[in-house]
Formats: structure tokens, sequence, C-alpha cells
């Protein structure tokens, strides 16, 4: 039994309305949404801050940047899974995926090792209920790496798996159209010389056609009795999606042109676009801007990409264009459904009490308090 908790005195986003109001939290659970003022003696007095569901981050490449926090710094797995966990909820998420990559290019060759720890850290520390946020697991399969199906086949079948995406990182295609861009990533990335970096990237764009098709296949047909959601991840172009979707890929995590974004609209398929876009106000890496994309009416799912904190202020700059209910469940309601989590993303009675207090300040929106199943966590 969690203690009953009364917010009053507050903003409350609600699915369709903005109200000032109050919420309980009883059991777990939200137990009531009133309109006006509790005068119950425990009542918590927000003084008119935003009450907003918690988040659902369904990308979140953060723990691989706790991990690494310097080019040749590896920090212990645990260690870096427990701050990662903590700014997860200092950020108002309180569902995240963590999406962890499975196969090697080349250039990346701990990567393997940081999927391995992450599942293993990740399944003994959500036995405890000692993290503050849900974590679960979304598998990001490199589909032109050959050890791709050797690395899912054993974690298929996990069960905190909630998502999976299937990506093609190959030098020239997707983000890394521009060539002689990635020749330069890799080059200060890996301290390689130039003619190393060249060799790597032309064995890889040779044998791109001849091992993509088969581990797309082989991945969706090992997890097709999952009924997972799927997303393809950098599309470029309408018949990337066109090719996806008819595979049974309804889902385009950061298309990286407007083609591709409006494609996926017009196909009903799902678009997910980087909180740390919009905060920038662009790509970092000079692909197409997701506030281009919420203009086009064309974003579905707000994901945190590397930065959790990015996502509500993403959020609220989306409300300009499309209204605060509709961007709140950006990063709420809509991921929760696209992960067929009917149990939580909006303030409704019955559902889960993930809750998110914030406040604006020179324009920022600031997280106060974080409450998971009516837990403070934050």
């Amino acid at each position: 039994m969690t203690p009953e908790t009364i917010l009053t005195n507050a903003r409350i986003i609600l699915s369709d309305a903005v109200i000032h109001g109050t919420l309980v939290l009883r059991d777990g659970l939200i137990a009531e949404v009133q309109p006006g003022r509790s005068h119950a003696p425990t009542a918590r007095d927000c003084e008119g801050d935003d009450i907003i569901p918690g988040l659902v981050d369904v990308h979140t490449d953060n723990l691989e940047r706790q991990v690494q926090p310097r080019a040749n710094a590896r920090w212990p797995s645990r260690s870096a899974f427990l701050a990662h966990d903590a700014q997860c909820a200092a950020a108002g998420v309180t569902t995240v995926l963590d999406a962890l990559c499975i196969g090697d290019l080349g250039f990346d060759q701990e990567r393997d090792q940081t999927f391995l720890d992450g599942v293993r850290d990740l399944t003994e520390m959500h036995a405890t209920g000692l993290m503050k946020s849900e974590h679960l697991l979304h598998l990001r399969c490199e589909l032109p790496a050959r050890d791709t199906p050797r690395i899912l086949d054993p974690v298929a079948d996990h069960p905190l798996v909630a998502m999976l995406s299937v990506m093609d990182h190959s030098p020239g295609v997707g983000q890394y159209r521009d060539i002689n861009r990635y020749i330069k990533m890799r080059v200060r990335q890996t301290n390689w010389g130039e003619a190393e970096v060249m060799q790597r990237i032309a064995e890889l764009r040779a044998k791109r056609e001849e091992v993509v098709p088969g581990n797309r296949n082989w991945v969706l047909e090992r997890v097709a009795h999952r009924n997972l959601p799927i997303a393809s991840h950098d599309d470029e172009s309408a018949e990337q999606i066109a090719t996806h979707a008819a595979l049974g890929i309804r889902i385009s995590e950061f298309p990286v042109t407007m083609e591709a974004a409006e494609a996926a609209r017009d196909m009903g398929v799902a678009v997910i676009g980087g909180a740390p876009n919009i905060v920038r106000g662009g790509s970092h890496s000079g692909n197409v801007s997701v506030m281009e994309i919420v203009r086009a009416g064309a974003l579905d799912t707000i994901a945190s990409d590397y930065v959790p904190a990015a996502m509500i202020e993403a959020a609220y700059a989306c409300a300009e264009v499309m209204g605060l209910p509709a961007a709140i469940a950006t990063i709420t309601a809509n991921p929760a459904r696209m992960c067929r989590m009917a149990d939580r993303g909006s303030i409704a009675v019955g559902l889960r009490a993930d809750i998110v207090q914030l406040r604006h300040h020179v324009g920022l929106p600031f997280v106060r308090r974080v409450w998971r199943g009516g837990m403070r966590v934050a």
C-alpha cells in the first residue's frame, strides 16, 4: 500500500484540456481528478505548478554515455546504470526504454560489451525494485553487422524487451549520407589514419547489400511471435518508408529527411523525433529539423535520444505549434500507446500514478517533483 498524496492548486494537463484543480494519488493509482482546490489538511499546495503524466522515453542512449563518459574512460557498468537511472527520474522520465545497440561495424568495438553488461544490470536491478524509473529494453539491431543475429538470439525472448528497431549505419546512407562528414568523424573518434578509415568504409559498403536484407529478414522472423513494436531508424526516403511498412515496420524513428517524415505521416506510420534536435534548434549532423516535422503535422512521439532532460523542454516548445495537451502527449500518451502500455501516459482515474510536477522560469520548465506508482522518486 502506498500513501495517499493530494496535489492541489495545480494546472493539470489532461489529454484534451488543461484544468486548475486537484489530483489524488492512492494505492499507486490516480484515484481522483477534480477541478478546484482541496482544503484537506494533508493536501500539498502546488502553487500553480503544472502537473503532467510521467514521461515514457522510447529511445535513450544515455546509458552508453554514462558507461563511457570520456573516449578512453570506461565506467563500472552498475555504477553507470545507477547514474543513468537517477538522471532519468530527475528529468521526469518514469518509464524508460534503454536503447542498447546490437552489432559492431568495426568502429565501436566496446558497444557489444555495453549491450551485454546493460542487459545483465537491468535484469538484476529490475528485480530489486530499487530503481527510481522503470527500465525496459529497446534492442537496436545493426543490420550491416554480421554478428547481429548471434548477439540478438539469446535476448530476443527477454521479458523486459519492449521495443526493437532495425538500423543501417553504413557510411553513405541514412544519418551518414554525407560521406566526407563521416570520414572526418571516424578519424576523430578512432584516432585511426585516414587510409585505415577509408579501407574500413570500403569494406562496409562492399558487404552492405549482401548482409542487410538477410539480417533484416532474420531479425523480423526471430521476434515475430513477440508482437513487439518495431521501428526503422534514420529513414531517408518515401521508398524506404513504404518498404518497411510492407514488412510490418510501422514506426519511423528519427527520419533524416522531410520526404521520409511526410511519407510516414501519409502512410499512417508513427514518427519519433529526437528532443535534442528541437532544443538545439536543429540536427547536430545536418539532418531535417524536428520542428519542421512538427509544423508538417508528422510528429507523433518525442524521445530523449541522448539527453533525458530535453524531453519536457522539447514538448513545451512544440506546444506553440500543436497546443499544450497534444504536445505533452508526444512524451507521455503517444509513446505509451506505441509500446502498448495501457496503464500509463495520461492523467485519468485508474491509471498508474506516474506524475511530474514542474514550474516555468525564464522560459524553461523545471522539474520539481516526480512520483512513480504514487511513490516520490525525485
